[in-house]
């Protein structure tokens, strides 16, 4: 066994040493045989498409750049007797040598022949039927080809606005290329001989740069409004140029997200910006009106609100700073700051109409915001109930005596709400000198802290001194 996990040729068990030149023609004779079996299977098939055939000689994707896991699934697979490709995100990346992460697989199984083969498998999805193969903490996520879906199949469904709701059509790998969103992510590598199989010139398209929607882009954007979304993720991380028919169909359509299921958006929303490509990301999500699609509150605030933008900003490069130096990043802190302006304004609302502290106006107007957010972006109360609370805390740094300075510093939130008021310091909305209190006192003892707290002036205000209480005589009493 050779220690790529293929059987050893009978040249090699003899010692044979192939020149690169007799391995190029080994590799193009591999490729013929194949397209060649390819061809003779499908030639008949209505609709059927020959996809150009990049030999391993003529690209730059090498099985290093791709997960022992991910080769154990092809390699199995193509022993079975299976059509096995790496396909999609896993190819595009290694082509930018960008060092893929994502590794997901197409093939001619079935879910159900691929849970054959592999105890370590099982199935999800309703909507697309797949097979999860876990290798401990590594999933490999393998797909069986689909065909065009029609509205008159059985086994798929499409809401009134022609978005498709469930999709189980299987179909053959010249189907399946047309299933698929851009260009870039339609590249099929093959186990058997290493070749890149290309449909729709995804290949070029990749080394030009372009993103480009596979079919009629308004009609793809209907199928799913996500892709809208997926169009600027992409474009983002790779700096890809979308293209114009793409940004063309896009302008009418922005409406669509209104469908999406709000849970699915809350997972762009992750992909989107803790990526370590927020600000960019942010700012293409703007210029093709989509923002204002998942966060409207947010949106309306800042065409108005110049020093949000900058508050914003800051916190979109601390994210992709934090991503870039691998530290952990929370969707707590972002969706903190994107709201924050709204609940502030409505707690001063409040206010101005009950009597009730700073902290407990943005206590409940947050519940309002939040409530409203949710019709949009569905957001977990594992986040939603931290960021309440690291938001209520805000108005307590102004006090820097006493106790309750002494409590906030011990709050479990203090971390989170430390950060969040050193980005407002950063764009400018807090006093610096406030901040920098915050900060040198965190690296004090206990006692020093105290002294701290004593000894610090109330920013803007002058304790009034107090009146001493006269005691009653015994007389009096």
């Amino acid at each position: 066994m050779a220690s790529n996990g293929w059987p050893e040729s009978p040249g090699a068990r003899r010692g044979v040493v192939r020149t690169p030149a007799v391995r190029g023609l080994l590799s193009y004779g591999r490729i013929f045989f194949c397209q060649a079996e390819f061809l003779l299977k499908n030639s008949g098939n209505p609709g059927f498409t020959a996809p150009r055939v990049i030999a391993r000689a003529a690209h730059n994707v090498s099985r290093d750049e791709i997960s022992k896991s991910a080769l154990k699934v092809l390699y199995r697979l193509h022993k079975a007797g299976y059509q096995a490709f790496l396909v999609g995100g896993g190819v595009r990346d290694a082509m930018l040598e960008l060092h893929p992460k994502d590794f997901d697989i197409a093939t001619n199984a079935t879910p159900e022949e691929v849970r054959a083969l592999f105890g370590n498998c099982r199935l999800i999805g309703r909507r697309f039927r797949l097979a999860h193969v876990r290798f401990g903490r590594e999933i490999i996520e393998v797909a069986t080809f689909r065909a065009a879906a029609n509205h008159a199949d059985d086994d798929s469904e499409h809401d009134h606005a022609g978005r498709i709701i469930r999709d189980n059509v299987y179909g053959t790998i010249d189907e399946d290329v047309w299933r698929r969103d851009f260009t870039c992510n339609a590249l099929y590598y093959n186990i058997a001989d290493f070749s890149i199989w290309d449909y729709v010139d995804g290949f070029e398209d990749v080394k030009r740069r372009r993103l480009v929607m596979i079919g009629d882009p308004a009609q793809r954007l209907r199928e799913d409004p996500v892709r809208m979304l997926r169009a600027v993720r992409f474009a983002a991380k790779l700096n890809f140029t979308i293209d114009a028919s793409v940004v063309d169909a896009m302008r009418g359509l922005t409406g669509l997200l209104a469908n999406v299921p709000a849970a699915r958006l809350f997972d762009e929303f992750q992909k989107l910006f803790q990526s370590g490509f927020a600000e960019r990301t942010f700012d293409l999500l703007r210029e093709h009106r989509l923002f204002g699609e998942l966060f409207p509150a947010t949106e309306q605030e800042l065409s108005r609100d110049e020093n949000f933008m900058a508050f914003v900003r800051a916190a979109l490069q601390n994210t992709d700073r934090r991503v870039s130096e691998d530290k952990s990043v929370t969707p707590m802190f972002l969706l903190g700051v994107f709201l924050w302006v709204p609940i502030k304004n409505l707690a001063a609302s409040k206010r101005s109409e009950e009597k009730m502290s700073e902290s407990q106006s943005l206590a409940l107007a947050s519940f309002d915001i939040v409530a409203q957010q949710q019709h949009r972006i569905s957001l977990p109360r594992r986040f939603t109930i931290p960021m309440r609370e690291m938001l209520a805390l805000q108005p307590r740094f102004e006090f820097v005596r006493g106790r309750r300075a002494m409590n906030l510093l011990e709050h479990r939130r203090f971390r989170a709400a430390y950060d969040f008021m050193l980005l407002q310091s950063e764009a400018g909305h807090i006093d610096a000198e406030l901040a920098r209190f915050w900060t040198d006192v965190q690296n004090q003892s206990t006692s020093e802290r105290e002294v701290s707290f004593q000894m610090q002036a109330q920013p803007g205000k002058k304790r009034r001194p107090r009146r001493r209480r006269r005691r009653q005589s015994s007389q009096e009493s």
